[in-house]
């Protein structure tokens, strides 16, 4: 019997970008997995808002740059209304800053077009699952182009936001910083998964962020991540 399976609810993905042909590209291979189907399709930001207000989303594939609003800002409006869906913006190395700042919006990752299949399905079901995707070696070479922009090593404001963790919490965050899994933290730290997943919870919460990436921005801002 296979009662189970076909009980699932499939994730409602939303595909925003301005050319059709991409959309297209992005339909087909997601609507290949049965786990996933296409609820809605956009070419800017004001569609992709107006269709999120009737259509309910689990994740919303976001393209950065589009005309009349591009994914950065229709990710910051998602975010302020407390839209439940979560965003993955697809993009190239050429924009770097667009995602920096799309991150700080709101976005729970970000994914390379040039992406192999398998990876893009993989990351729709990651950020639907309430993790972010942050490739760690994608980290590195975006931040390469922000970091010159952070607050500067005598700013007040780098070091506040870490007063209220534990040491164990600030080793834990520089681990997240640099694009570590719960597993390879486990590792490095010779921590037990569950206790892991605890400080990365406290994180969170102690520092008000939405997710890994928030963490992540956090570590870099602060001054904690090694730059």
């Amino acid at each position: 019997m296979t009662e189970t399976s076909s009980t699932t609810t499939p994730l409602r993905v939303v595909l925003v970008d301005d050319q059709p042909l991409v959309r297209g590209g992005f339909r087909m291979l997601i609507e290949s997995d049965d786990q996933m189907q296409v609820v809605g399709e956009a070419g800017n930001g004001e569609e992709a808002l107006r269709l999120l207000q009737r259509t309910p989303a689990d994740v919303v594939l976001m393209d950065i740059r589009m005309p009349v609003m591009d994914g950065v800002e229709t990710t910051r409006r998602m975010t302020a209304a407390g839209h439940p869906a979560r965003v993955l913006v697809l993009t190239t190395f050429d924009v770097d800053e667009y995602v920096f700042n799309a991150l700080k919006a709101g976005a729970a990752g970000f994914l390379l077009k040039d992406a192999q299949p398998d990876d893009l399905l993989s990351a729709i079901r990651s950020v639907a699952a309430g993790d972010s995707v942050v490739a760690p070696s994608a980290t590195r070479r975006l931040l390469e182009h922000v970091v010159p922009h952070l607050p500067s090593a005598d700013s007040p404001q780098r070091s506040d936001r870490l007063d209220v963790l534990t040491d164990r919490e600030r080793e834990v965050l520089v681990e997240i910083a640099r694009g570590a899994t719960n597993a390879e933290i486990c590792s490095t730290l010779h921590m037990a998964e569950g206790t892991v997943k605890t400080h990365v919870g406290r994180l969170l919460s102690k520092l008000q962020c939405r997710d890994r990436v928030g963490l992540v921005l956090c570590a870099y801002e602060t001054g904690l991540a090694p730059r």
